[in-house]
């Protein structure tokens, strides 16, 4: 049986990521407390029902805080009993959580007389933090629309076998910011940058006068082939330390030129001997 635990901050994506899961065939609870989670997992893999050999459920903060300080052991003895489980945690920096209760004009579940929104959010991520802390995967969703969030969960958690580990490789701009989420970090603003040829500027690194462009540069075929020695290298260990998901971000200035394409190269290379790979270009829209 195979158990995704689906959480994070208000008005991160919690409903949508489960929403996607439940069409992949996924048997989903929302809003599930802590302490029947562990009732919850025994029950279902006792079953002797097919469908419910995936299942996902939601937590979030309206569970009692004393069941969210319980999750860590709850979650070794539910993995010590040979559930398979998976923790999906998605956040959101202030300022886009604010826009998103503003514009669906929705109340925080931790707002109330004399608690703004700040502080409903600040405190939110205090007690998420035992969640937050045992997460697979982190996923933010800060620059990231409905449609794109289901890709990426699809892609991230719903096509991955039981042994299989998730390769994610994600361009980024620096001056939009580093990926939170990110395991490795590579920074390409030192390769040759097609924004400055103005035929190339309206382009980006998946369309072929770029690549043909950066594929003539010699620092960026050395700098490609020691990224791909290096992951060769430390996948596997982190393969053999159990570890389900690897975020690989490279960033560029803006997140349109030398990113994307070094992460195409490598999503391709990697593809020959991953069978989840998936890419994410988070400036691209």
């Amino acid at each position: 049986m195979k158990l995704v635990i689906v959480s994070g901050l208000s008005g991160s994506g919690k409903s949508v990521a489960l929403h996607t899961l439940e069409d992949l065939g996924y048997y989903c609870i929302d809003n599930l407390p802590v302490t029947l989670l562990e009732a919850f997992a025994t029950q279902l893999a006792e079953s002797t029902e097919p469908v419910q050999d995936l299942a996902a459920v939601g937590i979030d903060a309206r569970t009692h805080p004393s069941g969210l300080k319980r999750f860590p052991e709850i979650l070794e003895r539910l993995r010590a009993s040979g559930i398979a489980c998976e923790i999906v945690f998605l956040h959101a920096d202030e300022d886009t959580l604010i826009k998103r209760f503003s514009e669906t004009r929705r109340k925080h579940p931790l707002s109330g007389r004399g608690v703004s929104l700040a502080d409903a959010i600040g405190r939110e991520r205090i007690l998420l933090d035992p969640i937050a802390g045992n997460a697979d995967v982190y996923v933010d969703t800060s620059r990231t629309n409905v449609h794109q969030l289901r890709d990426l969960v699809r892609e991230r958690v719903g096509s991955k076998g039981a042994e299989s580990l998730s390769l994610l490789f994600e361009s980024f701009g620096y001056k939009h910011g580093v990926p939170v989420d990110a395991d490795f970090v590579f920074d390409a603003r030192c390769l040759p940058n097609p924004h400055w040829d103005p035929k190339l500027r309206p382009y980006t690194g998946m369309d072929g006068k770029v690549a043909g462009y950066l594929d003539s540069e010699p620092l960026v075929a050395e700098m490609y082939e020691d990224m791909v020695a290096f992951l060769e290298r430390w996948i596997p260990c982190f393969q053999s330390d159990n570890r389900s998901y690897l975020t690989v971000a490279v960033g560029c200035t803006g997140g349109q030129h030398r990113s994307v394409y070094l992460v195409e190269r490598l999503a391709e290379h990697f593809r020959g001997s991953h069978d989840n790979v998936a890419t994410r270009h988070r400036e691209l829209s």
